[in-house]
């Protein structure tokens, strides 16, 4: 798989293992763990393992989530973009959830919002997906905002492994209607 999409502040491209270091300066950062269950990488293992998983679904599920690279610096800032996820979450399986994972200096700058916007108009017009997901800790609002302003509407609370989360979606046709 070689996606690489380019919106007007990033270039999103495949997870490599040359992004380990920036990878842990994200994935290492307990803010970033915040409302992810407060399980941060603790070793530059954790985040090859995790390199790994992601590039496993670039070929098992043709998508998985993107390395988010700032144009204007070349910096790797996160991650961002569409998985397949296979295990239940709210009673669900096999569906395609939008998300992003930010080093802290770029939070609060609209990256979020832009690469899923990207991976939404991705998922729906390359992938000719039907749905797509997006899911937040309750506690994170800002995440959320993101989300909705990417056109998704939220459908319901629910527990993932004991955090209470908002469950977000947008459809094909939601989506074409906001952008024809």
């Amino acid at each position: 798989m070689k996606i690489i999409i380019e919106t007007e502040r990033l270039i999103l491209r495949e997870i490599l293992p040359t992004d380990e270091e920036a990878f842990f300066e994200m994935d290492g950062n307990p803010d970033v763990h915040k409302y992810l269950g407060n399980n941060p990488a603790k070793s530059m293992e954790d985040v090859r393992t995790m390199i790994r998983f992601i590039c496993k679904q670039y070929i098992d599920y043709g998508i998985g989530r993107w390395a988010a690279i700032e144009k204007s610096t070349g910096n790797f800032i996160g991650w961002s973009g569409l998985k397949f996820i296979t295990e239940a979450e709210n009673n669900q399986t096999n569906f395609h959830d939008v998300g992003y994972r930010l080093i802290p200096k770029y939070w609060g700058k609209g990256y979020a919002t832009e690469s899923a916007k990207a991976a939404l108009r991705y998922g729906f017009e390359q992938m000719n997906l039907e749905e797509i997901i997006g899911t937040a800790h309750v506690e994170n609002t800002k995440s959320r905002r993101a989300l909705e302003k990417c056109g998704l509407t939220f459908i319901e609370k629910f527990d993932s492994k004991g955090l209470p989360c908002d469950w977000l979606k947008i459809t094909k046709e939601e989506w074409n209607n906001l952008h024809h």
